[in-house]
């Protein structure tokens, strides 16, 4: 069975910094694309960043290039979202999923998503 649980999230003021882990199981990094997408209040869900399974090149959009990180630990079966400079407008319920395809501006590729953090950045 496939399963992500996500971690990390929390309150922090503008400028700090959370880091967001996502333990998965079920599978391996190799079978899946796996990316965090984000819906704040009264929005549609938004992708932030996508992990290619094949040679796990990273994709951010635009809005968090130079401040957050995607990263994974084969070992620990484990990927991390890096934020930081965190600013009011990253404030949302933040999802790690996978799928066969990973693309920021749709998540129809995604067929297994966990139940989410919430990450709230105040000014």
């Amino acid at each position: 069975e496939v399963q992500l649980v996500e971690s990390g999230g929390g309150l922090v003021q503008a400028g700090g910094s959370l880091r967001l882990s996502c333990a998965v199981s079920g599978f391996t990094f190799d079978d899946y694309a796996i990316g965090w997408f984000r819906q704040a209040p009264g929005k549609e869900r938004e992708g932030v960043s996508c992990i290619s399974p094949s040679d796990g090149s990273t994709y951010y959009t635009d809005s968090v290039k130079g401040r957050f990180t995607f990263s994974s630990d084969n070992a620990k079966n484990t990927v991390y979202l890096q934020m930081n400079s965190l600013k009011p407008e990253d404030t949302a319920v933040y999802y790690c999923a996978a799928g066969d395809v990973c693309v920021l501006y749709s998540d129809s590729g995604l067929d297994y998503w966990g139940q989410g953090t919430q990450v709230t950045v105040s000014s």
